[in-house]
């Protein structure tokens, strides 16, 4: 059984899109998979979804289900021929009233029809994720003069980013609310807010995601350049979502990649300190796309994620439409594995100096610094109705399982994204409270996490099913209870 701390998220789409190839990638490692809502109908969702479940069942695993909205489409139109070659120096248009085939040599239609009044002269434009830059030169009513600063192939349906940020497309568009609902309505675990600019946003989000009766944990995809552009912004979408997404590929171009790295590692200690998880994504293993073995780069940037600390690292095209889907999910839960084994993924010194607010999150973080310092413990065992302590316990570094068990679903789901949480469905509701230390412990053993002798920390609430009940700490001992 691997004790892999980290987990892994794979995109689904054409290389995965069979029960056979979601089972062969839940097999190699796979901890959530996401349903990418830019493509497909809700119909193939909620098809994908079910076979992730059948899958995960059939491997006595829990495998979380993320759906990601597209947000605004903030890209050019399409061109007659398909594409132009751009050169140097070149003059060309962004017309936002342009017929949406109608793109030339020398212009180009918009989606985002709010890119004039969004653009002043002297900005810089980058499309296709920066490889084309372009310099506004002027604004006249829809049109948008440009000089080609950075040249190349520039073809259809391209992204745009204006360096620094500061388009003013909002975050939940009518088709967003539309697969908001629809996610709502496949029982997802989490739904992911494309393009936040604010706290607001997230607001927002869920307010809409409450109106239609839903439940899921939203992820705030950290992607513009206002989401970081000052601590308090930051900490405060953060505070408003329950995880962040490192979203590398719009940051990267808003930011520019030399300050990406250093946002990263903000961004993973933030999510850590407020509590909330973190998924590092965008190009981890790109490579692996169309080839069998990552590159050594790759191995490195998936293993600094690791040891920043955070929760998961995500795969995109690799596992979407990549030749070797299963071969780059082995290879990230061996990277993954690998970083783990260092000293800094394994020993934490955080919040020795914190004062708590609740019983309950004493009792978790407590837990974790004398799992960490008492010889011979091999686990940490919490009964949960919420989730809310395993996912303390997970803010802490250790090399230890915390084995998390709940009798609530939605728990269930949620918990498969929180570093170090091994989730473990148990009713111990109608067990006698004082034969239920014994039915977790048994239950841990008979799923090959503990065996006879092993030391194992365990934590619950005197009131079996009241949320934010924990409070009670114990050291148990297996041979004890076999």
């Amino acid at each position: 059984m691997s004790l892999r701390r980290t987990k892994i998220v794979a995109t689904l789409g054409p290389s995965t899109d069979s029960p056979e190839m979601i089972d062969r990638i839940i097999k190699a490692g796979v901890n959530c998979v996401r349903l990418n809502f830019s493509h497909g109908e809700p119909e193939d969702h909620r098809q994908r979804a079910e076979w992730v479940r059948k899958a995960a069942s059939d491997n006595q695993v829990q495998v979380a289900i993320l759906a990601d909205l597209q947000g605004p489409k903030i890209r050019i139109a399409r061109f007659a021929d398909g594409h132009i070659e751009l050169a140097p120096g070149d003059t060309f248009v962004l017309d936002a009233s342009l017929e949406r085939d109608a793109g030339t040599q020398t212009e180009v239609g918009i989606d985002y029809k709010a890119l004039p009044s969004d653009c002043t002269a002297g900005d810089l434009l980058l499309l296709d994720d920066g490889r084309i830059t372009l310099r506004v030169q002027s604004i006249s009513g829809e049109r948008i003069t440009t000089v080609v600063e950075r040249a190349g192939t520039l073809s259809n349906n391209k992204g745009i980013n204006r360096q620094g940020g500061g388009l003013s497309a909002p975050a939940l568009t009518q088709k967003d609310l539309s697969d908001l609902r629809s996610a709502v309505e496949i029982g997802i675990d989490y739904i992911a807010v494309s393009f936040p600019r604010s706290a607001a946003d997230m607001r927002e989000a869920r307010r809409e995601m409450k109106a239609v009766g839903g439940t899921a944990g939203l992820i705030a995809k950290i992607e513009r350049a206002e989401a970081v552009a000052d601590e308090a912004t930051l900490d405060a979408i953060i505070r408003e979502s329950d995880g962040v997404m490192v979203a590398r590929g719009d940051l990267g171009v808003e930011i520019g990649d030399a300050h990406l790295v250093g946002v990263q590692k903000r961004i993973i200690a933030r999510a850590r300190a407020l509590d909330r998880i973190v998924i590092t994504a965008t190009q981890m293993m790109e490579s692996m796309i169309s080839s069998s073995l990552p590159t050594r780069a790759e191995v490195f940037d998936v293993a600094n994620a690791v040891l920043d600390g955070t929760d998961a690292v995500m795969l995109s095209g690799e596992t979407a439409a990549g030749s070797y889907p299963v071969e780059t999910v082995e290879a990230m839960a061996r990277t993954a594995e690998g970083a783990e084994v260092e000293r800094e993924a394994r020993i934490s010194e955080e919040r020795l100096q914190q004062a708590f607010t609740s019983h309950d999150e004493a009792i978790a973080l407590s837990a974790m610094y004398a799992a960490n310092r008492l010889k011979g413990v091999a686990a940490i065992l919490c009964l949960t109705e919420s989730g809310s302590t395993p996912r303390w316990m997970s803010r802490i570094g250790s090399h230890l399982p915390i084995i998390a068990m709940t009798r609530e679903p939605s728990a269930l789901g949620r918990m498969a994204l929180y570093r170090g949480v091994f989730p473990v469905a148990l009713d111990y509701q109608s067990t006698p409270s004082l034969r239920v230390d014994e039915q977790a412990i048994q239950a841990a053993a008979t799923l090959g996490y503990l065996k006879a002798d092993d030391l194992v920390i365990f934590t619950k609430g005197d009131r079996l099913g009241l949320h934010g009940g924990t409070n009670t700490m114990k050291i148990l001992r297996v041979g004890d209870f076999l």
